[in-house]
């Protein structure tokens, strides 16, 4: 039976991010009454809902605020029958020069919406992880029960957010599960995802330079990651769960490059960059998801071929391309 969003009260943190704002999209696209936070800056940006339809964009409460602040977390939750849970501090080169920001932000903001299930203020909570916490696969493919590695401030500030989510469920019976997204991509993405770096390179620089070529990832697309926690907050039963979104495939950095350039139609040499390289012991080497856990409790499965939705992106930046002209990130 699908699932009726329309008349649920939820709640997105992190809505300016990448997949927030997919999520908050469609949500409201479903019919439901979204909240969509999105962390407070000065300049006043809504991040990546400035990409949404405005008729949709206009249909949502945006709330400006930051998950740190357990006051003001109690407030914008309250009523919310649904709480997906995505705000984070991501980018893992950043994490190793501040790390207590990722610790206040990915540990203490996942405490202050727990805190807000616990007491009943907010009906339940999907809390969202990430790949990365399984560090280097020392098995394939990684299921839910592979161990945590943390092999990155930020990996070691999820697992800990993770951990928290898992503690609540088991101590005071607190209605959270967690999705654990593998590696996603599709418009809106920042450039300091590898995906978007390199088409914004091909699109601007003779060359392409990447910190690593053999790296290998398993790449779902935005709209497949946004159904599967769709999938999670239509289905009840699920507290104490932590359940996988990928694709059950992977490939390398170096083997997607050569994909984008070639559907792109252009040949660039692809260089590496040493400026871009993580600490050796840090680099994941490898992720591929085990999504049989998605099928079984969620009836989940990605439906976007690689190429399609490669080239989606491919139409997104090359629409944008103001926004990626800077792109010196570590990839």
């Amino acid at each position: 039976m699908t699932f009726d969003w329309s008349r649920r009260k939820i709640v997105v943190t992190g809505a300016g991010g990448f997949i927030g704002s997919h999520l908050a999209e469609e949500l409201v696209r479903q019919g439901a009454a979204v909240t969509a936070l999105i962390h407070y800056n000065a300049l006043g940006s809504w991040g990546n809902l400035r990409f949404v339809d405005a008729s949709l964009r206009n249909q949502m409460n945006v709330v400006a605020g930051d998950v740190q602040d357990s006051d003001f977390m109690l407030h914008v939750l309250e009523g919310a029958d649904i709480v997906f849970h995505l705000a984070a501090l991501i980018a893992i080169p950043f994490s190793y020069v501040a790390p207590r920001s990722y610790v206040r932000t990915n540990v203490e903001g996942t405490l202050n919406v727990l805190e807000a299930v616990r007491k009943g203020i907010a009906g339940r909570m999907v809390h969202t992880s990430t790949s990365e916490v399984y560090g280097t696969a020392l098995r394939e493919p990684i299921d839910e029960d592979h161990p945590l590695q943390g092999q990155s401030p930020y990996s070691a500030t999820k697992i800990a957010a993770d951990k928290l989510a898992e503690s609540y469920w088991r101590s005071f019976n607190t209605n959270v599960m967690t999705v654990r997204p593998f590696n996603t991509y599709g418009p809106r993405q920042s450039a300091r995802a590898f995906i978007p770096t390199i088409i914004a390179q091909a699109l601007t620089r003779p060359h392409i330079q990447l910190g690593a070529l053999d790296p290998q990832r398993d790449m779902t697309y935005v709209s497949d990651t946004v159904a599967g926690f769709l999938a999670a907050g239509a289905t009840e039963g699920l507290g104490g769960e932590t359940i996988n979104l990928g694709t059950g495939e992977t490939a390398s950095v170096g083997d997607f490059a050569d994909r984008i350039v070639s559907l792109m139609g252009v040949e660039k040499p692809i260089l590496l960059d040493s400026r871009r390289v993580r600490p050796a012991k840090s680099e994941v080497m490898k992720l591929v998801s085990d999504n049989r856990k998605a099928a079984r409790l969620l009836g989940w499965t990605p439906a976007t071929p690689m190429d399609e939705g490669l080239q989606r992106t491919i139409a997104f930046i090359s629409e944008s391309i103001e926004l990626y002209r800077s792109t010196d990130y570590v990839v």
